[in-house]
């Protein structure tokens, strides 16, 4: 969606059946041994490498990604009912590499946003927005929470349109840009004025 195009209206309970209704293996359900690490790392811009080079077959990307779990000690894995392999990821698992901002029939925003292997989520309570800044640069680094402890780190185009749509509150001498979506408010980043 570009930037000077009106929020678009939509029947929110198909989009919300759409949504949810992706099909995803119970991989938090399973508990296989762990059978060790795998040469394979996610890079901070989405791209998939095996044994130092990139995944080029998107379906072979897709297919590894819904079998992806981030587990409670950090680590993240490939899960399938018989067995855990270990893999690396420099940030997060995904890239938000769109969004739409959506309005329902009675006005209310939402935004949904799609993922560089395809998931589609609404942010809300259960998959948040959040925002790290870096100490050194000041450059903010958004997330949307995608499925279980997976994230897509929201890219750069697409964080330019949520700051375009956000709302300005001060108080205290404090700014923050929010922006909702599903009933839910969100910081896209706070600074202090003068």
């Amino acid at each position: 969606m570009t930037a000077d195009r009106a929020p678009t209206s939509f029947n929110l309970e198909a989009l919300i059946k759409q949504v949810e209704g992706q099909r995803f293996p119970p991989v938090e359900k399973w508990n296989p041994d762990f059978c060790g690490d795998i040469d394979m790392e996610i890079k901070r811009d989405g791209t998939w490498f095996y044994m130092g080079t990139p995944i080029g077959r998107k379906r072979m990307v897709k297919l590894f990604s819904t079998v992806l779990r981030h587990d409670a000690d950090g680590r993240f894995y490939l899960v399938t009912p018989v067995e855990k392999v270990g893999i690396r990821v420099e940030d997060a698992p995904f890239i938000a590499t769109q969004v739409d901002i959506l309005k329902d029939d009675s006005g209310a925003q939402l935004l949904k946003f799609t993922t560089n292997v395809g998931d589609e989520v609404i942010a809300d309570a259960e998959h948040p927005i959040r925002v790290e800044t870096d100490a050194e640069t000041a450059e903010p680094r958004p997330y949307v929470l995608v499925r279980g402890r997976l994230e897509a780190l929201i890219a750069r185009p697409v964080f330019y349109e949520l700051v375009e749509a956000a709302d300005m509150q001060g108080k205290a001498g404090v700014n923050e840009l929010t922006i909702e979506s599903r009933g839910e408010r969100f910081s896209l980043g706070q600074w202090q004025e003068g």
